[in-house]
């Protein structure tokens, strides 16, 4: 029976998290100067743990019923995003629930249900009419879908997590045979945007953000800490790292927040370009396994969660990995897998079972075939 249960596995994607979440460990460890109950390594191997047993359970779920059940899980994902705006707010964001053993950030919840909800949609249209995408009653649907977890999540204020909705929505559309005419309008948009928002609607501490990215020296003790600290991290690492608890940035504390935001530049500072460079390739092969599970997915539904999957991925690695290399605006998202965070981790490990639900169905008609 458990030989049953475990065929069809994707043990490559398992192997690949696994390994991303034992590197981020060690990091974890040196960075908190090792196990001590309470601190946030010592709660990252809860969190792991926990993880590992919810993408276990997922898997065992057919994906089939996401399907079914798409509706009320996107309303109960927007019930929990409008009630934590109601919340006292930590570090400036009304963006998690306390309760009392750990907190819980909706927004992770609702990625999933996002998703869940535009494969479903996009699956009902393109089964009725296979240009049905291309209706414009449609997409403004699906937009509406979209926004109003986007609008819930930036009141609170998280402008990252916004944005890898919106990513994840773009990558979905773009492979549901959308007419790319749609895709140039949205860019057209989007640049016409972004100068107003810049000017007229986004907070101060928005814009101060987008300046300090394009000129970090220009308050260097200040708004732009953070960053020319995370660059000198990483450019100190060298080849192979100075070692395990001797990155300069990360033990005398001038790297903020080490153990979420700014973990791969721990990784790059201690651990060295080697290992660096070995995670970003690990995050390749995750993003190739999600298009490759997409691709031979059992049947359009699974085909299109995959890779809403895939695209939350991509914007989370790339968005982090570029911050700290400032490469792009800090916007405070964590590094898959390896920041420290129980919501990100389990939302995380959820979605990494719910894709070896799909694979194993795949397998199945494949041995069939």
């Amino acid at each position: 029976m458990i030989k049953r249960f475990f065929k069809g596995f994707d043990y490559k994607l398992i192997g690949i998290v696994l390994l991303l979440a034992a590197v981020s460990c060690v990091a974890l460890y040196s960075a908190c100067n090792g196990y001590e109950p309470g601190n946030d390594f010592s709660k990252q191997l809860i969190w792991v743990g926990i993880g590992f047993a919810l993408m276990i359970i997922t898997s065992m779920i057919p994906y089939t019923l996401y399907q079914k059940f798409w509706i009320p899980m996107y309303i109960v994902s927007i019930l929990l995003l409008v009630g934590v705006l109601f919340t006292n707010p930590i570090n400036g964001a009304s963006s998690w629930y306390n309760l009392q053993f750990m907190s819980l950030q909706p927004s992770e919840l609702a990625k999933i249900c996002v998703i869940i909800a535009i494969a479903a949609v996009i699956t009902k249209i393109n089964d009725r009419d296979s240009n049905g995408i291309n209706k414009i009653k449609n997409l403004l649907f699906i937009a509406v879908l979209v926004l109003i977890p986007v609008v819930l999540i930036v009141l609170q204020p998280d402008y990252g997590t916004a944005m890898a909705f919106i990513t994840f929505t773009v990558i979905m559309l773009f492979i549901s045979n959308i007419d790319k005419k749609y895709i140039l309008i949205g860019l057209g948009l989007v640049i016409v945007a972004l100068p107003i928002l810049y000017f007229f609607v986004l907070p101060q501490h928005a814009v101060d953000r987008i300046d300090v990215y394009f000129d970090p020296t220009i308050d260097p003790l200040g708004k732009g800490y953070n960053i020319l600290q995370s660059k000198l991290a990483i450019g100190s690492g060298g080849l192979t790292g100075m070692g395990l608890g001797e990155g300069n940035q990360t033990q005398l504390g001038y790297l903020y927040p080490k153990t979420t935001d700014f973990i791969f530049a721990v990784i790059a500072e201690e651990m060295g370009f080697i290992i660096s460079a070995g995670v970003i390739l690990l995050f390749c092969g995750l993003l190739l396994r999600c298009v490759y599970i997409s691709k031979t997915a059992k049947d359009n539904f699974s085909s299109q969660v995959a890779i809403g999957i895939m695209g939350m991925f991509l914007f989370y690695v790339l968005e982090n990995i570029g911050m700290t290399m400032g490469l792009l605006p800090i916007t405070g998202v964590p590094l898959p897998f390896m920041s420290y965070g129980g919501s990100n981790m389990m939302c995380n490990m959820i979605v990494i079972g719910i894709l070896i639900n799909i694979a194993k169905n795949r397998e199945k008609i494949v041995l069939l075939g």
